[in-house]
């Protein structure tokens, strides 16, 4: 049995190519040189009407988007701001770009925040960023519902979520802004770059000013004109701005989307029905009302010492499928400890304890069935190598 490369993409649309051309032979990769229907504006425009919001703003990271996202709000300095203890390190490191100061809430063995801890530290933060880590949706109706009668902006770090639903809503639009990833393991794929989403003419000015438009760069942007006129030449300028190659790669991909969604759903309802015959194995299940677009597929190791969980990790790498165990991977930019720029950084046990046996395997969306099956039994026998007594044969 060979497996392929789990990491790998797929291919990118040939539609990007007589783009991509074009803006080769012509030199033109600024956003902002064209008049009007540069390939980073229209990207705007089709993404923003596809999510159903009036704004966007693409960058060059979600990690961009999110900074922006916080200056946008035009917080005090060393204002709190109530991100969840299980998502990736650039999210704090976000925060403290912006100024602000990370408050970790703790995470349960479902990945989605707990919430009577969020509800304890709510009062003392002004405002939140709910990651929906590796597409694991909280419940956004006690989320939204608290923060709302709190007074308290919420940013959905959706860069794992593109084309997730809550109730029928896409998630991305249902806090203040939403900002999505471009970065290659995920479903749009760019190597990388980002985007926010958000319906305040003006919070999306302010951020398109400190994006990089400067002078008057800003009228190219389809936003209420008057919504800029009392930030020209008061904000500082970070220049985060994505280029018009990227654009171009982006775009022939969005038709692609609703088919990535749904093959990724299928290849991970049917590895977690596999994975499901062992007894040491427990992938969560999705929250009622919410619709995952999952390109990987996360589990917890039940019963198992820290040595089979090692022994686990080894057997199935050496036969071909690497799976990192957040809280035991040397170093991981998710577990929480590992953040060390953030002062007074507290410990949070139960996110601890679910990060030592939560399990990370990707699932490229373009996998073949007979594939599935393959990542799952190398799965399902480093599982039981692990796990079962090794039987001595002889007299």
């Amino acid at each position: 049995m060979s497996l392929p490369d789990m990491h790998s993409a797929e291919a990118i649309p040939p539609a990007a190519r007589s783009e991509i051309d074009r803006l080769l032979a012509s030199g033109d990769l600024f956003r902002y040189t064209a008049a009007s229907d540069a390939p980073v504006s229209l990207l705007e425009a089709e993404f923003a009407q596809m999510m159903g919001s009036k704004f966007a703003l693409a960058v060059s990271s979600c990690s961009a988007a999110l900074f922006l996202s916080l200056k946008a709000l035009d917080l005090p300095r060393d204002a709190r701001v109530l991100i969840p203890g299980f998502t990736f390190a650039a999210v704090p490191s976000a925060v403290v770009h912006a100024d602000c100061v990370p408050v970790l809430c703790e995470v349960g063995d479902n990945y989605r925040i707990d919430i009577d801890d969020f509800i304890a530290k709510l009062p003392d933060v002004s405002a939140v960023i709910v990651s929906h880590m590796r597409g694991h949706t909280s419940d956004m109706d006690a989320i939204m519902a608290l923060c709302h009668a709190a007074d308290v902006p919420v940013i959905e770090d959706a860069a794992h979520s593109l084309g997730t639903t809550w109730n029928g809503a896409k998630i991305g639009t249902m806090g203040r802004v939403g900002c999505f990833s471009f970065q290659s393991y995920k479903m749009i794929n760019a190597g990388e770059g980002g985007i926010m989403i958000t319906d305040d003419a003006d919070l999306i000015a302010r951020a398109i000013i400190m994006s990089g438009a400067y002078e008057h760069n800003w009228k190219k942007h389809p936003v209420l004109q008057d919504a800029f006129d009392a930030h020209q030449n008061q904000l500082p300028l970070y220049n985060l701005r994505l280029s018009n190659l990227s654009a171009a790669v982006i775009r022939p991909q969005l038709p692609h989307l609703a088919r990535r969604v749904a093959d990724g759903r299928r290849n991970h309802d049917h590895v977690a029905d596999l994975l499901g015959q062992s007894a040491h194995i427990q992938v969560p299940t999705p929250l009622p009302g919410e619709e995952r677009a999952p390109d990987s597929i996360q589990f917890n190791l039940i019963g198992m010492s820290d040595e089979e969980v090692g022994d686990f990790v080894a057997v199935a790498g050496q036969n071909g499928v690497k799976v990192q165990v957040f809280g035991a991977s040397a170093d991981n930019a998710r577990a929480f400890w590992n953040w060390q720029f953030i002062p007074d950084l507290p410990d949070l046990p139960q996110t601890r304890a679910m990060l030592m046996r939560a399990c990370d395997v990707r699932l490229p969306v373009h996998l073949p069935t007979d594939t599935l099956n393959d990542v799952a039994n190398v799965l399902l026998t480093a599982i039981s190598h692990a796990t079962e007594p090794q039987r001595n044969y002889g007299t």
